[in-house]
Formats: C-alpha cells, sequence, structure tokens
C-alpha cells in the first residue's frame, strides 16, 4: 500500500525561522522600551522624593540638629530613598547633611566623632578596646555635665553609630559589630575569634564566668578553657578575681549591667 506524501513548499520551513525571528526582535524591542519606560519612572519618583526630602529638611532643621530621635528618623528617610546622609556630595560642596542644613548638623557628628575616639582611647587600657555604645554614650553626657554646658550631651545612640560610621573613610580602625544584646565599638583591629565571643556573651548574661562553668556548660577541656582566658586576660578584656574561693573572670564593660 502506498502512501500519498503531500508537497511542502521548499521555502516553507525557512519562512516560519524567518517570522519567528522577527517576532523575537519586535518582543525584545517591546521589552527595552518597558524598561526604559520603568526606569524613567522611578528615576521621576526618585526626584520627587528627594525634592520633598530636601524641603522637609528645611523646614525642620531645627529640630533634626536638636532632637535626637527626630534626627534618627530623619537619618533613616534618607536611607529609604537611598541618600548617604554623610557621604559628600557630587558637587563637591560638602556632605548631603552640609548642604541641606548648613555645617552645624555635619559639625555635630564630626565633634562627636572626636569624642567617641577619645572616650575609647582613654579606657582602652581598662576594656581592651572594646566597648559598649551604651557606654560611650553614658560618659559623653556624663562629661558634659561636670563642665555645665550642652556640647553635645543631647545624643542617642544611634548619633553614636552615625559618628563611628564617618570615621570608615580615614581607615581609623574604629568598628561597630554586636555581642550577645549588646552593640561594641573595637577601636583595636584585632577581632575576637569564636571562642572568645562565646565566653564575652556568657560573662554578659552571668556577670563573670569561672573555669568549671565553661567546661560544665560548654562541654570544653580544660586546656580551651585555659587558652581562652588567657587570650581574653592578656587583651585586657576580662579582669580576674582571684579573691572568690574559685577565680572569677569579669569582664570590665558589663561590670554593674549583667542585668540589664
Amino acid at each position: 500500500m502506498e502512501l500519498g506524501l503531500r508537497n511542502v513548499p521548499s521555502g516553507a520551513g525557512l519562512g516560519a525561522l524567518t517570522r519567528n525571528s522577527k517576532f523575537s526582535q519586535q518582543y525584545a524591542t517591546h521589552g527595552e522600551r518597558l524598561k526604559q519606560t520603568h526606569a524613567e519612572q522611578l528615576s521621576t519618583q526618585l526626584s520627587v522624593f528627594q525634592a520633598a526630602l530636601l524641603e522637609f529638611s528645611r523646614t525642620h532643621a531645627k529640630d533634626i540638629r536638636s532632637n535626637p530621635a527626630f534626627r534618627a528618623e530623619f537619618a533613616r528617610m534618607c536611607t529609604a530613598i537611598g541618600v548617604d546622609p554623610l557621604a559628600s556630595s557630587s558637587n563637591k560642596k560638602g556632605s548631603f547633611w552640609a548642604e541641606m542644613l548648613g555645617t552645624s548638623v555635619n559639625d555635630f557628628y564630626f565633634e562627636l566623632a572626636v569624642r567617641v575616639v577619645e572616650v575609647c582611647r582613654r579606657t582602652r587600657e581598662e576594656n581592651g578596646g572594646l566597648i559598649a555604645v551604651a557606654e560611650v554614650k553614658d560618659r559623653i553626657q556624663k562629661q558634659d555635665e561636670k563642665i555645665g554646658g550642652t556640647g553635645t550631651s543631647d545624643v542617642s545612640e544611634d548619633d553614636i553609630l552615625r559618628a563611628v560610621e564617618s570615621l570608615k573613610p580615614l581607615g581609623s580602625g574604629f568598628t561597630v559589630f554586636e555581642l550577645g544584646r549588646r552593640q561594641m565599638i573595637r577601636s583595636v583591629p584585632k577581632e575576637l575569634n569564636t571562642d572568645q565571643s562565646t565566653v564575652m556573651e556568657a560573662i554578659q548574661v552571668l556577670g563573670f564566668v569561672t573555669h568549671s562553668m565553661l567546661r560544665a556548660n560548654l562541654g570544653w577541656d580544660r586546656a580551651r578553657v585555659q587558652t581562652v582566658i588567657d587570650d581574653l586576660l592578656s587583651d585586657s578584656l576580662v579582669w580576674v578575681d582571684a579573691q572568690a574561693e574559685e577565680k572569677e573572670y569579669w569582664a570590665p564593660m558589663f561590670i554593674g549591667n549583667a542585668n540589664k
């Protein structure tokens, strides 16, 4: 039995391929147009937001300068639309803060950064270069109370963090990290290893640790406990109380604040 084959034009396959190619090009062109339109719309919206932010900063400049909570919220608004308040601007007139509010706010963070550095250096021998952000804030406020001036006394922890952030371009080596429930400033290049961080977190919660406490709760052997304690002692991150029945190791930055 013979099967009848239909005659297929020799150019039919090539024609379909050409049509598909044209459709693909059209889709690609349309897609690029949509992307460009979307980008232009986003750019327009961003310009509107920045203009509104500029007007807001001018209207509320006094509150931004004097109120820590208001200042922090304004900074978060800047971040939300991609504006770094402390970054240099493109026209080289200064930072965004300086352009929007004059130099007073910019000077505020510069002066605060200097005071943070002073506190960290002054306390380095007693805490090994590791200090809580909250303690830095308290020390600065107490200094201002002693001299009877306002200065930078009305500061928040957010202000302290931004002041430390402003030091990064200088290669100062000051960094902020979390240790347990606290934000800490490290003013020395050495970082805590995993075992040291574990012990410091335990001290933060318990107030102090002993060899037996670490061995019982962490399952470490005697050599591991001794090594981490010796390292912390050599860096002045912990102090030893040899008067107790078993030696107790305290961190000066957490003394009196274990339950906070």
